[in-house]
């Protein structure tokens, strides 16, 4: 009789067992699909601030590079086009950042 008991609460113990093994499965790969949804979020949400930016820096940028032209053209002074240099520097990283690939190559 003893025997019979301790063998039901055997097979009980380890359905239970497995139970909560494929329970904590089941919840590790939830945890998982939630955190890549959560970093794709969060990735979509930087290239769009990005792009949002871009388009104001892109004014600027225009501005300043018209501006900065026609102020080296009527001093004919070539030194003022030198703010011209970082600024394409900083619009083009910006642009790829939004537009190009640049997270892909940073994920690589």
């Amino acid at each position: 009789m003893g025997f019979v008991f301790s063998k039901s609460v055997n097979d009980s113990l380890k359905a239970q067992q497995e139970f909560m093994l494929m329970n904590s499965r089941l919840q590790l790969e939830r945890q998982l699909l939630m955190q890549n949804q959560m970093r794709e979020r969060q990735t979509a949400m930087q290239i769009a601030w990005t792009r949002e930016f871009l388009k104001y820096f892109g004014a600027f940028f225009g501005l300043a590079a018209a501006g900065l032209t026609a102020g080296a053209i009527k001093k004919k002074n070539p030194g003022l086009l030198l703010p011209i240099v970082p600024l394409s520097f900083i619009f083009a990283y910006q642009y790829d950042m939004g537009y190009g690939t640049l997270l892909q190559r940073m994920k690589g």
